[in-house]
């Protein structure tokens, strides 16, 4: 069993009137199935609505599913003993960075979640320190979160999560409040994390320039799994993605479009410089 896996997984939103009555239900994730490995980088797309948050929010046991079953590194996100450990074996990073960051200091907030755990002081600090270095943030120790950019502030909130030693880090939409500066710097760390640490990562996103490096990616559309595959075998189908209202990234279409014209190309270019070398220039 890989670290995360989730068997026929369904989850209902259930609407009710101002008497408490059921006025509705909405399948936002519909008989879902997967097997992620340790190690692997993840990308779960889709547009607004599509279920992934939801998806997310299953893994690390903020939500029970209605139906089927998630298993977290072998445990069932609904057994309750196992709560805590599950959410330590997957961290969760959210869109807001300000919603996770608690300390006056840097230092002090990555510190936080270890110090809950009951890590000893000389541990915490170790801790402390390896983390702010692996996102690139340890000579912004001694700052006060409030004077830090939007995508530094997001590396803390990572760094917080990556202190407590989590086996799996989730991101649902890390990036969406931040600029394009901001989200290259979120995303460089986190395939550092990926790359050097070990940790296996799930990006939850609908930026499709960050998923060109993952080792496999799910498109949900409705609740369920649309399209699944590499990076380059999920850019192969243009016309897709586009029926599934997702935006492609410039070069990926520029190179669709050449090919349409009679240009002879690969599928799925996924890089300025692979469309370069593709066209020989």
């Amino acid at each position: 069993m890989g670290i995360v896996k989730a068997r026929e997984l369904t989850y209902e939103y259930i609407r009710r009137d101002e008497e408490g009555n059921v006025d509705g239900i909405t399948k936002a994730v519909d008989h879902v199935s997967l097997d992620i490995r340790q190690g692997q980088f993840i990308a779960i797309l889709g547009h607004n609505g599509s279920g992934k948050s939801t998806l997310a929010k299953q893994i690390n046991a903020i939500l029970y599913p209605t139906e089927g079953t998630v298993w977290v590194d072998g445990m069932d996100t609904q057994d309750q003993e196992h709560l805590w450990d599950i959410r330590q074996t997957a961290g969760m990073v959210f869109q807001n960075p300000d919603n996770q960051i608690i300390g006056q200091v840097v230092e002090e907030d990555v510190g936080f979640g270890p110090e809950n755990m009951g890590i000893p002081t000389e541990e915490i600090w170790q801790r402390v320190e390896e983390s702010l270095r692996a996102v690139g943030m340890y000579r912004f120790r001694k700052y006060s979160p409030n004077k830090l950019s939007g995508g530094q502030k997001q590396r803390v909130s990572i760094a917080g999560v990556l202190a407590m030693h989590p086996k799996c880090i989730v991101l649902d939409e890390p990036t969406a409040m931040l600029d394009p500066n901001g989200r290259k710097e979120v995303i460089r760390a986190v395939r550092g994390l990926n790359q050097v640490e070990g940790v296996t990562v799930i990006l939850i996103t609908h930026y499709m320039e960050e998923i060109i490096h993952a080792d496999r990616v799910f498109v949900m559309d409705q609740g369920k799994i649309a399209m699944e595959g590499t990076p380059r075998e999920i850019f192969s189908d243009v016309d897709r993605l586009q029926d599934l209202r997702l935006d492609v990234p410039q070069v990926t279409l520029l190179a669709y479009e050449l090919q349409n014209r009679g240009v002879r190309l690969p599928d799925g270019i996924l890089t300025t410089e692979e469309l370069i070398q593709a066209l020989g220039l």
